[in-house]
């Protein structure tokens, strides 16, 4: 359905009767298209305490244009002096280590905010706190509650995170970067509905693509509930960037299901994920050497009141949208069908399950079950099958469900958040790429909201 007020307030007459309401002006969020692949602008990247020189060689692979305060490029001269609006900040501040680190952050970004050009990005690079330095630590987890007010500041389709380096992930001039997947994705249209996000990586061997448009070239992905909505533009998505794609849906959406596979070039796969020999009949549909990604997108609402809930209305949410993915990822990691090294589990939580609400205690148990899942399997997955385990978690998604919501409730979900706007599709499908890439190894056992900075759970 489309977002009325969203666009009447980009309209000449909407923007001047906003600002005289004081009403709110959400700006039209610019994503990924093959006309406009990437920010628009140079990247300003800035250090904080005793931070080093590793982001330098990884923001240059980017092929972004990097303005540091001493680079050959020179620094970057303020908007207001004639100089170019700045597409992005990346803050270094891997070497903060005490609240005089946290001033530096303070010295580095105050100055810059102004010039930050509409739909730019903010990126702050942490360091895993360290559990034995409580000054480090505290100051590093400073910069968690710096980057999501800075998001909820920013406006103008703006973004902020913080990446978080485990010992080991640094970068280097010589060596494949971990956290190099994730600066492409959010440093780039693709990551516009993601703010206020905290990421680690971890260190990690990462695979570099011979092609960073398609890094999933000669990947195999099977993604369930892939009939219509979410689940049809993960398809899409993983198809451009370069992998066939089989396409799972129940039998009763066979037609659907099997259109959206033609389209792609990929296979359908009519089947029942909460079926008892579900897992055995897609290991069975699997062509050789296996699966790389298994995107578990199926799911299902029953919403009413826990008081009003019977258990028929319970059951089958609890076994859809979690029963079926710990029963079907098992089967498929006991059976050695996901590519070790390469094969990537993402499965779709929601902020339900982080913040609950009201009539959904069935969906945010199963919900919140997800990120239980990615939480202690990611560790042993990555150890014993060489497996990464992630979540994405959507908030409010423009889709014919959201479509059903009762229109206050629908525009409230819509402007509570720092977009001020819902989600598309493509936005939870982007940042399941991103994650599905080989060279996201180090982010692993993460639980990523899509969500635009929903002030629910935040």
């Amino acid at each position: 359905m489309p977002d009325r007020y969203l666009r009447l307030t980009n309209s000449g007459p909407g923007r001047f009767l906003a600002r005289r309401l004081g009403l709110p002006q959400p700006t039209p969020l610019r994503r990924w298209s093959p006309e406009h692949p990437g920010l628009d602008g140079p990247v300003l990247l800035l250090k904080a305490g005793s931070s080093g020189d590793g982001l330098d060689a990884v923001l240059a692979r980017t092929g972004l244009t990097v303005h540091t305060s001493t680079g050959a490029a020179g620094p970057l001269p303020h908007a207001r002096e004639g100089g170019t609006p700045v597409a992005a900040a990346v803050m270094d501040a891997t070497g903060v280590a005490d609240p005089a680190g946290l001033r530096d952050v303070h010295a580095a970004l105050h100055p810059v905010v102004r010039s930050l050009d509409d739909h730019a990005r903010v990126v702050v690079i942490g360091t895993v706190p360290d559990p034995l330095d409580h000054h480090q630590a505290a100051a590093q987890e400073g910069l968690a509650g710096f980057v999501r007010s800075l998001g909820k500041e920013l406006g103008r389709a703006r973004t902020a995170q913080l990446l978080r380096l485990a010992p080991g992930a640094e970068g280097s001039a010589s060596a494949p970067d971990p956290a190099e997947s994730t600066l492409r994705f959010l440093l780039s249209p693709r990551s516009a509905f993601v703010s206020g996000q905290v990421v680690e990586i971890g260190a990690s061997a990462a695979v570099v693509p011979d092609d960073w448009a398609r890094p999933l070239a000669g990947r195999t992905a099977l993604v369930t509930g892939a009939a219509r909505g979410i689940g049809a533009a993960v398809a899409e998505t993983l198809v451009r960037d370069g992998a066939q794609v089989i396409c799972l849906d129940v039998p009763q959406a066979a037609d659907d299901l099997t259109a959206v596979a033609e389209r792609l070039g990929g296979t359908a796969l009519p089947l029942d994920i909460t079926a008892p020999d579900a897992g055995a009949r897609i290991a069975a549909a699997l062509p050789s050497p296996g699966l790389d990604i298994l995107v578990h997108n199926a799911g299902i609402t029953r919403d009413r009141r826990l008081a009003n809930m019977p258990e028929e209305r319970w059951s089958p949410v609890l076994d859809v949208n979690l029963g079926a993915v710990l029963r079907t990822t098992d089967h498929l990691l006991d059976a050695g069908a996901l590519c070790r090294g390469t094969g990537r589990i993402i499965a779709t939580a929601s902020i339900a399950g982080i913040a609950g609400n009201t009539g959904q205690t069935n969906y945010a148990a199963s919900k919140a079950g997800i990120i239980g899942l990615v939480r202690s399997l990611a560790p042993r997955a990555a150890a014993e099958h060489g497996v990464t385990v992630n979540a994405v978690a959507p908030g409010f998604i423009e889709t014919k469900m959201t479509a059903a919501v009762p229109l206050f409730l629908r525009e409230a979900g819509r402007r509570m958040s720092s977009l001020g706007q819902g989600g598309a599709p493509v936005d939870v499908a982007e940042t399941i790429a991103w994650l599905a890439s080989p060279a996201s190894s180090g982010v692993n056992g993460q639980t990523v909201r899509v969500c635009g900075q929903s002030l629910l759970g935040a």
